[in-house]
């Protein structure tokens, strides 16, 4: 079964639109590495809960929203070798940099598929 890397990151409001063009210039980088898919999705339905919520797992400020990815791997071994190499690919360490996003307070895992339908 496929594995999958994903995310939740706080990012500023104002600076969205800024967010997903370094995200669509890192789209292909990630594919010319073995990426399968890579999948950026803007926040549109995220209500901060009153005990847990996407908001609130990455601690978003008032002016914050969380924005969701994921990218698809064959299996864990492939995702190994393509965060290898990725990580040291320079343009892609520079684009990560640049993205207007709090990366400590991002939160992230892998996973192994189980049900794809």
């Amino acid at each position: 079964m496929t594995y999958t890397d994903a995310f939740v990151a706080p990012v500023p409001r104002d600076k969205l639109d800024d967010y997903f063009v370094i995200a669509a210039k890192m789209a292909p980088l990630w594919k010319a590495h073995g990426v399968l898919r890579v999948v950026e999705a803007r926040p549109d339905d995220v209500p901060v809960g009153e005990i847990t919520s996407f908001p609130r797992a990455v601690q978003c400020g008032p002016d914050e929203l969380p924005v969701f990815g994921f990218m698809t791997y064959r299996d864990r071994a492939h995702r190994d070798a393509v965060m290898e190499a990725a990580m040291a690919d320079p343009e892609i360490i520079k684009l990560m940099m640049e993205a207007p996003m709090d990366g400590k307070r991002m939160i992230f895992g892998g996973f192994t598929t189980e049900t794809d339908a």
